[in-house]
């Protein structure tokens, strides 16, 4: 089961990416991820953050941001480059944006597995 603030962080990336063909729903990394055209976009966690697949040119830049933090695929783990996580209380206002970062790096992303 989705905790509350994951499951309405979903239904508010479900309505932003409701006009695009090939998006689709896949549970991993403990989050519930979206994808495009088979490849991880943004992805939602237990805890109401938000995980952001970025072009790994632009992590330091956006990782200045307030709120961004490198995440973990289980403990000591990071996920490196390309991937941020936005805390709970920054995604409200900037999840417009961390889509459109998403979007614009997915032609040139690996497909996910």
């Amino acid at each position: 089961m989705i905790p509350t603030d994951a499951a309405e962080l979903a239904n508010r990336i479900r309505a932003a990416l409701s006009t695009r063909d090939g998006v689709r729903e896949v549970r991993m990394f403990g989050a519930l991820c979206f994808m495009l055209d088979g490849k991880i976009l943004v992805g939602t966690m237990s805890d109401g953050s938000l995980l952001v697949r970025i072009d790994p040119e632009r992590n330091a830049t956006l990782q200045e941001r307030p709120g961004t933090s490198t995440p973990e695929m289980g403990r000591g783990r990071s996920m490196g480059p390309g991937w941020l996580r936005v805390e709970p209380a920054l995604v409200d206002d900037d999840l417009d944006f961390w889509i459109d970062e998403a979007i614009a790096f997915n032609p040139r992303a690996k497909s996910s597995r």
